[in-house]
């Protein structure tokens, strides 16, 4: 009976020294959200550039990010890690700590509201409602497999960071158009990119951006316009709704979808936009076909 109670007190003391000194958080908050692991992190992103308070400090994975948040007094650390539980939905969890104040945190957590706890929770509450609002101006389908289709393009080459890929899109607009014009090359389809390359923890990406064009035998020599197929091969196909600027979330959507499924794809989706943003209009009627190509057995 003694050496019961000797292992259980060892035991007891074994696990308030993890939980005061050695535990790498002082606060957990866990929250389901209606998106891809992708789009929460781009929104934090997005959240780190509106706010001067907030800074990414590590991108550990795709799936885990640091963030550092400074207040008047104190400087919290924020450990984002996402997991997809559905196709449409992830878990979020959040592991805050305040490293000048954690071991006071960590005693009165238990037993009482701190202003730490208050603090991380409006904080997280201030991203939930941005990640609310990106996700009423965007609509993500997944649609299946289903093939590329063939195309014959025109198309210039960019490299940007993801975020900038509809600006690279603008400026190229005028510019391919009025060359095919000049040259008399027939449109044979709506404008489309072809993504050459994409680092996702850099948020890097190189692409095509193609206008398909009726081919014919004798092509101009147009400098940095190039010509090019786009060949038919079978991919998993999503519909995107809003801002040509977010049609990345769905190829995390896409990407995401892949794994849980045991999908093989080669991370460089091909888009088809049907509206032309100049044009105006309501940003959730604008339609882009966004496709993540498979990889076919022997490649």
């Amino acid at each position: 009976m003694k050496k019961a109670i000797i292992w259980i007190g060892l035991l007891l003391l074994a696990g308030i020294i993890w939980y005061l000194f050695v535990k790498p958080y002082d606060y957990l908050v866990r929250f389901e959200v209606n998106t891809s692991p992708g789009t929460v992190r781009q929104v934090i992103k997005l959240w780190d550039n509106l706010n001067e308070e907030v800074t990414i400090i590590d991108q550990e994975s795709l799936s885990v990010l640091d963030l550092q948040l400074k207040f008047n007094d104190s400087t919290h650390i924020y450990r984002w890690k996402t997991e997809r539980l559905t196709d449409s939905t992830s878990l979020v969890k959040v592991y805050a700590s305040d490293p000048e104040h954690s071991l006071k945190n960590k005693i009165i957590v238990p037993f009482k509201d701190t202003d730490f706890e208050v603090r991380t929770r409006n904080t997280l509450l201030d991203y939930a409602a941005l990640l609310n609002e990106h996700l009423s101006e965007i609509r993500v389908t997944l649609l299946g497999e289903e093939d590329i289709p063939a195309k014959f393009c025109a198309y210039t080459v960019l490299e940007t960071k993801q975020s900038d890929k509809a600006k690279g899109m603008m400026r190229d607009h005028n510019y391919l158009g009025s060359q095919l014009t000049r040259h008399n090359l027939e449109l044979d389809g709506p404008p489309m990119v072809e993504i050459t390359y994409w680092n996702p923890e850099k948020d890097s990406i190189r692409f095509n951006f193609c206008y398909p064009v009726k081919k014919k035998g004798n092509l101009p020599e147009l400098g940095d316009i190039k010509f090019k197929e786009i060949t038919p091969g079978k991919a998993l196909k999503a519909e995107f709704n809003g801002n040509y600027i977010f049609s990345d979330r769905a190829w995390y959507a896409l990407a995401d979808y892949a794994e849980a499924h045991g999908l093989e794809v080669t991370g460089k989706p091909i888009e088809i936009f049907y509206n032309n943003p100049n044009f105006g209009g309501e940003e959730l009627k604008w339609k882009t076909e966004v496709f993540m190509p498979l990889v076919e057995e022997g490649e």
